[in-house]
């Protein structure tokens, strides 16, 4: 769809995404596979029976990413899976293997796959999967080398913005449309799990008229489904939401995500917001011409009225149904003369009035 001029247009895959399509839904899985395999294929698979377009992970250079001292800290608790911070991190870690295993999978399932890269190697990485897209956190809307790393694949470029201020997400924009045009743009709060006040849904009309050639969307930590659908019909065309096989497990992700019941109710409810904003033309559609018969008004007479009377408004009454002329047409009745009498509540018609004649031609007569 056209902008002022500019296409607000992204494809991911062969999905369409734009201001006259529907929401296109990613299923952020994360490390809530809990590092098992098995685990991610069942969720990729429960993404795609809720009818999500995309499944996607995360992907770290782990060793890359932290400094020595974050990746040897002592890292313990109910949410720990390994003695360090590091030995958790890669606890959690899916490599070529597991990546190339999913991909397939999601080919099979008819679901996209994509995954956020945190890190250089990370997009290396997901460049030689070929993965359709590449996801960029919040926590690195500042990384402009890693932006324009990113943009410089030319895959589609999905980034959400929580966190940040206005001028940083225009940073961030200029670094990477220079470079690469594919890109989604994901209004976000950094709060986990982000309550109603949080949201700032109004951010994506912001968004939506500072960068009126880029897809914008809402990247939700909140509960429930209804900011979704909020930011839906405030111009939102990409939703991304945490997903969890079960929101009790241990783990930062899980107890703020959508479980399969939940995440099929946002992408049906997705799916009947598109439907409730349907057209902007205000028409009236054929399921409200009965409505709109039965109780609507019609120009009837008011009471018997002879052939040739001249009618005036007190001749004119509104009476359902609405099946004959509106009541704002009174003006194209009163003042004229009728061809054949009009019995009381006798529609008015066009065809059954005529202009009187001048006064002078009466009289020369």
């Amino acid at each position: 769809m056209k902008v002022g001029g500019t296409v607000r247009e992204l494809h991911i895959s062969d999905r369409r995404i734009a201001d006259d399509t529907a929401a296109y839904v990613i299923a952020e899985i994360g490390h809530n596979h809990e590092g098992k395999l098995e685990k991610a294929e069942e969720l990729f698979r429960q993404a795609a029976a809720a009818g999500a377009s995309a499944a996607k992970l995360q992907k770290r250079d782990n060793k890359a990413l932290f400094t020595k001292q974050m990746y040897d800290q002592p890292y313990t608790g109910r949410n720990s899976y390994g003695p360090t911070y590091g030995a958790h991190r890669e606890f959690l870690e899916f490599g070529r293997a597991e990546y190339a295993h999913l991909a397939a999978l999601a080919r099979e399932l008819g679901i996209d796959f994509f995954s956020t890269a945190f890190d250089l190697p990370s997009v290396d990485f997901l460049m030689d999967l070929d993965l359709p897209a590449i996801k960029i956190a919040s926590a690195d809307l500042t990384n402009t080398p890693l932006l324009a790393y990113a943009a410089k694949t030319g895959k589609a470029l999905v980034v959400s913005t929580g966190g940040a201020t206005m001028d940083e997400v225009r940073r961030a924009v200029d670094t990477i449309l220079p470079i690469n045009d594919r890109l989604a743009l994901l209004q976000c709060t950094a709060v986990y799990p982000a309550g109603p006040e949080d949201l700032h849904l109004s951010v994506i009309g912001t968004y939506r008229r500072e960068f009126p050639g880029v897809v914008v969307g809402f990247s939700g930590h909140d509960l429930g489904n209804e900011a979704s659908c909020l930011a839906y019909t405030l111009g939102a065309r990409v939703v991304e939401k945490h997903f969890t096989l079960d929101q009790s497990r241990p783990g930062s992700d899980h107890h703020f995500s959508l479980d399969p019941p939940l995440l099929g109710e946002l992408v049906a409810s997705l799916a009947r917001t598109r439907q409730a904003l349907g057209a902007p033309a205000k028409v009236c559609s054929d399921k409200e011409a009965p409505a709109v018969r039965k109780m609507g008004k019609k120009l009837v007479a008011a009471r018997d009225l002879p052939a040739g009377h001249l009618v005036t408004a007190e001749d004119v009454a509104c009476k359902s149904p609405g099946d004959g002329m509106k009541p704002y047409q009174l003006d194209e009745v009163v003042g004229l003369r009728l061809r054949t009498p009009l019995p009381a509540d006798g529609a008015f018609d066009a065809d059954l009035l005529v202009t009187p004649a001048p006064v002078g031609a009466l009289s020369a007569g």
